[in-house]
């Protein structure tokens, strides 16, 4: 099992095993459940800031701080669930509120420049995550090895671009092109869209393998801990390239 979300592959497996497995096993419904339930801290705490933010005629001033500095804790939690699945039960919900947060404030800071884009992102997010979900179910897509293995180099290719091209920001170097609203900056972010929504696919086919090896109760929160990660990610992708079209009107 490979899957190229870093949250999710087959060395979990592994490390999973320290969990106590007289707690039960991972199932689909129990999967299911969880992914619900971090979905449903997400957009609460997205919802508490995005009212914060969009209630100002302006941003306020911790805003820029509050997207410097806020995606630090949901990194570190990530780190840990990634490194240590038996945790998730008890890090995974925090990990949602924290990164609803931040969620919800690039969210207010996108809605207030392009009114309606929001609700357009969510949308489409949740369309293609259900029309991928119903075509592998059916069967319609069937990941293969060489498919996850050029899905994997791929998506790491693109975390190293970005962590690069944060660095540089640092410094203030810009990378022209590919993050402006070109047709070159539309084409990559499309690509990277489509990048996310294949992860996606990955993530099914490691919920199912899962359960079907019998892997302890705690791979649920861990399983649906990593879909939420390529959910974000999707949705993040599809909120920058809407603006980069709509910006061109």
């Amino acid at each position: 099992m490979r899957t190229s979300n870093p949250t999710l592959n087959d060395h979990v497996f592994d490390r999973s095993r320290t969990g106590n497995s007289a707690d039960g096993v991972m199932t689909l419904n129990g999967t299911v459940l969880k992914t619900a339930i971090l979905t449903l801290l997400l957009v609460t705490s997205a919802s508490f800031s995005w009212k914060i933010v969009m209630a100002e005629g302006t941003p306020p001033a911790w805003f820029g701080s509050a997207l410097t500095f806020g995606w630090i804790v949901p990194v570190v939690l990530g780190l840990i669930i990634t490194f240590k699945p038996v945790t998730a039960p008890a890090l995974a919900p925090v990990y949602a509120l924290g990164n609803g947060v931040i969620i919800g404030l690039i969210s207010a800071m996108y809605e207030k420049a392009f009114g309606g884009i929001v609700l357009t992102a969510v949308t489409l997010t949740c369309g293609i995550l259900f029309a991928l979900l119903a075509a592998y179910s059916t069967g319609m897509i069937k990941p293969t090895e060489n498919f996850k293995l050029g899905i994997a180099a791929a998506t790491g290719g693109i975390c190293l671009f970005y962590l690069a091209a944060w660095v540089m920001g640092m410094f203030g170097i810009q990378i022209p092109g590919l993050f402006g609203n070109g047709w070159v900056g539309i084409a990559f972010s499309a690509f990277v869209v489509i990048l996310a929504a294949l992860n996606l696919v990955l993530d099914f086919d490691f919920i199912e393998n899962g359960c079907a090896a019998g892997a302890p109760k705690h791979m649920e929160w861990y399983a649906a801990f990593g879909l939420l990660v390529t959910l974000v990610w999707l949705y993040l992708e599809i909120l920058r390239l809407l603006a980069k079209l709509r910006s061109r009107d």
